[in-house]
């Protein structure tokens, strides 16, 4: 079976041709330099050339504040282009797996957000992620579209690589306290893609692997057991560092001293939900995947990161 992953550069895209290539399948992972999702008129030649079994799309604009100011190119990558993967992949009976975001929910539920809840993006990445999931829906593919919420790995740049590099420079660190979600490891991510491709390689040939998906196409949310913010999820990033000696002792601010504040206090170009916890029982139920607790994600993948630094 072939698989073809655009992203490859990003940090799930990167995650994903690691955790795939190791399987029995031929990889094609291709960056933004083979396959420009802006360049909407060079998607179905190159997913027609490739013509792969399973097509896995992790490209996206993801600049979620820039994307204020640049709405065209974000509806472009965010939701043309996933319309245009679709469309290619009907064509030529592949499946599709693609992500989405929790920003697609306005934050104004006090409970986890299920499949069925009504959307309401609250900005233009969230607005553009939501269309990229209508237009994947009309073109009939059989697709799984994965919303997922907070995503960092080992490779590239996220929130806890960032807490990890503030908290050697600064003396102080303040962290948004009235966000709620949870982190969602590209790890996690690559092993449940792996999982579905794995299920539907048993069918044994291209037309019922494709067909494996399109019995199960339709939105899932995944992402791992338990809720924080990202003041606690600083916190945990931090305290894991401590355990670290190496680390440690480079480290000018501590888990108990990064100070909450509320959103208020940190504007941004683009509004967040209050509230993007998801719901994950459709994805248990249909294809048997449950994650653990998000700190023990959040740790492993903070001692990868620093093993990684000292090794450098």
């Amino acid at each position: 079976m072939k698989i073809l992953i655009t992203g490859r550069n990003g940090q799930l895209g990167w995650e994903l041709e690691r955790r795939l290539s190791a399987g029995p399948y031929e990889v094609v992972a291709l960056g933004r330099a083979e396959l420009d999702l802006g360049d909407t008129a060079a998607i179905a030649p190159c997913i027609e050339r490739h013509r792969p079994a399973l097509v896995v799309n992790a490209a996206a604009y993801t600049a979620v504040d820039r994307a204020q100011a640049e709405p065209d190119l974000a509806m472009r990558v965010n939701a043309d282009a996933p319309g245009e993967i679709a469309t290619a992949c009907a064509r030529i009976g592949a499946a599709l797996v693609h992500f989405s975001t929790d920003y697609v929910f306005d934050g104004t539920k006090p409970g986890r957000w299920t499949e069925n809840d009504s959307c309401g993006p609250l900005n233009v990445y969230g607005a553009s992620k939501l269309e990229g999931e209508r237009a994947i829906a009309a073109a009939g593919a059989a697709a799984v579209v994965l919303r997922t919420s907070w995503v960092f790995g080992e490779h590239g740049g996220n929130f806890a690589r960032t807490m990890l590099r503030l908290a050697t420079e600064r003396d102080t660190l303040r962290v948004v306290a009235d966000q709620h979600g949870v982190p969602t490891w590209t790890a996690r991510l690559a092993d449940t893609v792996a999982s579905m491709a794995d299920a539907a390689a048993d069918a044994a040939e291209p037309a019922a692997f494709a067909r494996w998906f399109a019995e199960r196409a339709g939105v899932y949310h995944a992402a791992p057991a338990g809720a924080t913010t990202w003041h606690g999820y600083a916190q945990h990033v931090i305290a894991t560092a401590t355990r670290e000696p190496a680390f440690s002792a480079r480290l000018r601010v501590r888990a108990e001293a990064i100070e909450p504040i509320p959103t208020a206090a940190f504007p941004t170009p683009a509004a967040r939900p209050a509230n993007s916890l998801l719901d994950c029982g459709k994805l248990e139920r249909v294809f048997g995947i449950a994650w653990p607790q998000w700190q023990d994600d959040v740790a492993e993948c903070v001692r990868r990161m620093l093993a990684a630094s000292s090794s450098a």
